[in-house]
């Protein structure tokens, strides 16, 4: 029997994972909480009960609420919450990253963020500390963690659907598409940004 077998639209343990997981990823990066929400999607695959999006719903509440813990801790320790995180000069580029995409992106960093590995903790810490508009956080982090819960059940639905008899197969179908897909993003982001070093090296 597989750990899959115990996730369901049915099963208490599937609503437990499908809030805290996305709750404490916010502020223990460690946590998996997309592989969690993409196993609910595999394990749910094969069935039409309407309850498969009160999962979604429940992800997306776990993901806001974590982020927002994350912005009041950032608000309310900055200078502890800073040590903590961004700890080194590695800690001190991933701040430097994270205030510079606020300036120029605002509340479309914030929703962006949530697809770029490492991105979400550092973004939504930095606009505690740097005191970022409360209400448009609020705003952001909503939209974020619907599209985000959306797609990760998604993507595990669509390779449990791939793999019916073998949902390990379409947890690896699913996982390896979000790897895929974070990497893709996170290469886009690293050449935009190596294209604006450029630019303003050359001026």
């Amino acid at each position: 029997m597989t750990g899959l077998s115990h996730l369901g639209v049915s099963s208490v343990l599937s609503y437990v994972v499908a809030v805290l997981l996305p709750a404490f990823d916010a502020l223990i990066p460690l946590v998996p909480s997309e592989t969690a929400v993409i196993a609910l999607g595999v394990a749910t695959a094969g069935s039409a009960d309407p309850r498969a999006a009160v999962l979604v719903l429940l992800a997306a509440c776990g993901a806001f609420l974590g982020d927002n813990a994350a912005y009041l801790l950032g608000r309310r320790f900055g200078p502890a919450a800073s040590r903590r995180v961004f700890a080194g000069e590695r800690g001190a580029r991933r701040r430097a990253w994270a205030e510079r995409s606020l300036h120029r992106f605002g509340a479309r960093m914030i929703i962006g963020c949530r697809f770029i590995p490492g991105g979400r903790t550092a973004i939504t810490l930095t606009c505690g500390m740097v005191g970022f508009s409360q209400r448009r956080f609020v705003v952001a982090t909503a939209f974020a963690a619907v599209i985000w819960a959306s797609y990760a059940f998604l993507i595990g639905r669509l390779g449990g659907k791939a793999f019916e008899d073998q949902p390990w197969l379409g947890l690896l179908l699913a996982l390896g598409a979000t790897v895929v897909i974070s990497a893709a993003i996170e290469a886009v982001r690293r050449a935009r940004a190596w294209r604006l070093s450029s630019t303003g090296s050359s001026r």
